[in-house]
């Protein structure tokens, strides 16, 4: 399993919400790319960034650290936030980016989602960000009447190679991953699947690893020191 530090991008910074709350930020850092050269140095060969602005707004003002980042070439990059037309979605694939992450877009666009996994393939990721078992859109500030697992469903069958499963209200809470929620999306779908929200601990990596599942995202956990990054790069093995 891979496993995947996180940053969460703010004005350029390298923030936190709590469940998506953008009133309850706490900043961990002014210089977000700072922490990507960390991550590289324990080991970590990917790292997931998330555009906070542009998953709220639809916009992507944090591109030029994204792309430092990813011209960098130590970290594999994936990215989401904001990513909801076909110039954003080519100007992080021409930067570097590995994968981009669609979220909003995806559920309400299907001619966009469909367009971009003919062009782009499986550089092309789809984030399902659950709230209450229904997909939340915008940065977490609306929740739409479809339900996740319908929406997965419909992913696959749309080709979708890689989808990041957030589990919200766990999502920096530090109650630990939704082991029951992965293991059961891992039994009914055969796409590389990637667990957000919740990692807390060594056994919460562990057991994801052990559900088969592609990668899991570490976040608050790592900023926090409830995990050392070195050890849960070595658990994911």
């Amino acid at each position: 399993m891979i496993l995947l530090p996180a940053i969460d991008l703010y004005e350029g910074k390298a923030v936190r919400l709590y469940q998506g709350d953008y009133r309850q930020m706490t900043v961990y850092g002014e210089d977000a790319a700072a922490f990507a050269a960390a991550f590289a140095a324990a080991g970590a060969q990917w790292v997931h960034m998330v555009d906070l602005e542009g998953a709220r707004d639809g916009t992507t003002p944090n591109f030029q650290t994204v792309a430092r980042v990813a011209r960098a070439g130590a970290l594999r990059v994936e990215i989401g936030g904001g990513i909801r037309t076909d110039d954003a979605v080519s100007r992080y694939l021409d930067a570097g980016v590995a994968r981009v992450i669609l979220g909003t877009a995806a559920l309400r666009d299907r001619a966009f989602l469909e367009r971009m996994l003919a062009a782009h393939g499986a550089r092309v990721a789809v984030g399902v960000d659950c709230r209450d078992g229904l997909v939340a859109t915008h940065g977490w500030t609306e929740t739409s009447a479809v339900p996740c697992e319908a929406f997965c469903a419909e992913l696959e069958r749309l080709g979708v190679q890689t989808i990041i499963v957030t589990d919200i209200s766990r999502d920096g809470a530090m109650r630990g991953a939704n082991r029951t929620l992965y293991q059961a999306l891992r039994a009914r779908f055969a796409m590389d699947l990637i667990a957000s929200g919740g990692v807390s601990s060594l056994d919460d990596v562990r057991a994801l690893r052990d559900a088969g599942l592609y990668g899991a995202i570490l976040g608050k956990a790592y900023y926090t020191g409830a995990i050392e990054l070195k050890a849960a790069l070595e658990a994911a093995v």
